[in-house]
């Protein structure tokens, strides 16, 4: 189902959360579940792998994660703020130590000049509290490449974590 090298990244990232004896969350937007699948690709992650939520509305990500509509309205799904409160709405609803979660512009619309198509927002939430955030630019690769770009990106992150 996945590339070698998503495949080889999930593990790892398996491996290294269960000797932490961590458990992850994951918040997807523009990858749709990819995370997750990739993480529960591997047998036995039931383990370490918690729960993944897809919130691919805004009315999802206010629901289920508790992103406040405000800071929606005023920043925009696709952005830093976001990207922040999904992480934490992700680790607060999950019985987890760490939560990835990421918002973007896959394409081929939706993109815009201060947030072309190819933006995404990525955000990593602790439970010692520390969220972190990065933003990519993978530039218009088409809809395929910039998911499978922002998967690998967010399981590196997640690893990083670690």
């Amino acid at each position: 189902m996945f590339s070698l090298d998503v495949e080889t990244l999930a593990r790892l990232t398996l491996e290294e959360a269960r000797q932490r004896h961590w458990r992850i969350a994951t918040a997807e937007s523009c990858t749709g579940g990819l995370v997750a699948a990739a993480l529960t690709e591997i047998a036995g992650s039931s383990d370490v792998f918690e729960r993944g939520f897809v919130t691919y509305s805004n009315r999802a990500k206010s629901e289920l994660l508790g992103v406040p509509g405000d800071l929606i309205a005023d920043f925009g799904a696709v952005s830093e703020p976001v990207a922040r409160a999904m992480a934490e709405g992700a680790l607060l609803h999950a019985n987890a130590h760490l939560a990835v979660a990421i918002t973007g512009v896959a394409g081929p619309g939706g993109g815009s000049p201060m947030k072309p198509v190819g933006t995404v927002h990525f955000a990593t939430a602790a439970a010692n509290g520390l969220i972190l955030h990065c933003e990519e630019r993978f530039g218009d690769l088409g809809r395929t490449e910039v998911r499978q770009r922002s998967l690998v990106r967010a399981l590196e992150l997640l690893r990083a974590r670690l």
